[in-house]
């Protein structure tokens, strides 16, 4: 059994059909994906159908993303956000126009449903964003964090890899795991579009909402697999450019 990982969708159904597609998904895989399902790209409502109707099919793990929970306010209270509608909330207000009742009320369900991070057998953490607690997930104080947050990746980007670990210098919070996948904050603001790791932190957010590619990573091989960049699927799109 494989374990996979797939990184931010934002709204591009195309993006995933690719990546099951390369990857060949099987059944029998574990499929762990890291939230940020929506706003984007114009297939928002489709991209948690094809979700909602994998998870009768496939094992499967979804992280709530600070996105998801943004859409999720927005169809269950009608709470209008003008920062969501400029980051990639407009396209998914236009593409609920479409959407009927019962679909959306299946959709809150979804929503409401996802998990804020996931611990395997092997103390690998999946979680969309990190934490700031220094004794871990459990003891965090402010569970939003777990989908807003960027010191995690940030701390991992700056860590002095010549630290050893038992120096009173290294970071806690990279002690508490033996790996941390997250997505949130995309490679392509330090020039990737790959999986990339810093210290014990692997972050498999490769820019789909803006120009890069969709990821999905086995993270016992650490092979991965890659859709075309999104931009290139959505020709007469902006995404969230």
């Amino acid at each position: 059994m494989r374990t996979l990982v797939i990184g931010d969708i934002h709204g591009g159904l195309r993006a995933l059909h690719q990546i099951f597609e390369r990857a060949n998904i099987l059944t029998t895989d574990r499929l762990i994906f890291l939230g940020d399902y929506v706003d984007g790209w114009s297939q928002s409502p489709q991209v948690i159908d094809f979700l909602i109707d994998l998870k009768e099919t496939h094992n499967c793990i979804f992280i709530r993303g600070n996105h998801d929970e943004l859409l999720c306010e927005w169809l269950s209270e009608s709470k209008d956000n003008l920062s969501w509608y400029q980051h990639g909330g407009e396209s998914t207000v236009l593409a609920y126009s479409e959407v009927n009742e019962a679909t959306k009320r299946k959709h809150i369900a979804f929503l409401q449903s996802l998990e804020n991070y996931y611990l395997d057998e092997q103390n690998r953490l999946f979680i969309h964003a990190g934490f700031t607690n220094m004794n871990g997930v459990t003891f965090e104080h402010f569970p939003k964090l777990f989908y807003w947050e960027r010191t995690l990746w940030e701390m991992a980007l700056a860590f002095d890899k010549t630290l050893s670990r038992d120096s009173k210098l290294y970071p806690r919070r990279l002690k508490l795991y033996s790996e941390i996948y997250i997505g949130h904050t995309p490679v392509t603001q330090i020039d990737k579009t790959i999986p990339i790791q810093m210290a014990n932190v692997w972050n498999v957010d490769t820019g789909a909402a803006f120009t890069g590619p969709l990821t999905v990573l086995d993270i016992d091989t650490k092979e991965y697999w890659q859709s075309e960049p999104l931009p290139d699927l959505y020709p007469n799109e902006k995404g969230r450019n």
